[in-house]
């Protein structure tokens, strides 16, 4: 819902930086792979050893260059299939490793299992929910749907973090942690069942999808004794 409602004005903000870089000869390629490196370091160097506050300050300041890439390819023309499939990739890298920090803070100095659960859950569910959305594409669906979109999670989740560690209340992260947990899975859902109904309309769901129809496992188009990608 965010990634839509500020799309343009980020676009706007962003817009003189991303002019600087094609000025300079920096490729959209090198931006998304500099971004997503300082958000794995801003998260995996600083969450884990609890200055969590430091870190997200960190991971702010390169988390756009999610935006700055789109909008140097656009600009550029350089607009392509590796670009799109470079950047979500390390989009999944960078979203993995500031939750996976979390899940190191707690486990480790923070001593809170409830909170590494639930750091861990948001990882697992946020991971799934991008994979849904993938899956559905690459079978020629669509799945945009959902309550918990990446910039939500993002956006949710750093500002928490930020919060919570600046006044000491690991209750606000806690019950932030446990509605994206809670969101990402609903998500998820709406996703299945949004491409579900596009295989009914489309009759490409047959009696063996049915409950009870079919060998548990099996999907349309798999070749038995393989296991799906």
């Amino acid at each position: 819902m965010l990634n839509r409602l500020l799309r343009a004005t980020m676009t706007k903000i962003l817009s003189p930086v991303a002019h600087l870089f094609l000025r300079l000869g920096i490729s959209p390629d090198v931006v998304t792979i500099v971004g997503t490196i300082g958000v794995c370091v801003g998260a995996l160097a600083f969450f884990p050893r609890g200055e969590i506050w430091v870190g997200v300050l960190v991971i702010t300041a390169f988390v756009f260059s999610d935006t700055v890439d789109g909008i140097m390819a656009r600009e550029s023309g350089r607009s392509s299939k590796w670009g799109a499939y470079l950047d979500s990739t390390l989009d999944r890298m960078g979203d993995a490793a500031i939750f996976g920090g979390l899940v190191l803070y707690y486990a480790g100095p923070g001593d809170n299992r409830w909170m590494a659960g639930l750091a861990l859950a948001c990882l697992i569910l946020g991971s799934v929910v991008s994979y849904a959305k993938a899956r559905a594409e690459g079978l020629g669906y669509t799945a945009n749907v959902g309550i918990a979109e990446r910039a939500d999670r993002l956006v949710a989740v750093l500002a928490a973090a930020f919060f919570a560690d600046l006044f000491g209340s690991t209750l606000l992260l806690g019950v932030v942690l446990a509605l994206l947990a809670v969101a990402s899975f609903i998500t998820v859902l709406q996703r299945m069942l949004t491409v579900r109904r596009q295989a009914l309309s489309a009759g490409e769901v047959s009696s063996r999808d049915v409950p009870g129809g079919g060998v548990a496992g099996d999907v349309p188009g798999d070749v038995p004794g393989e296991v799906s990608p």
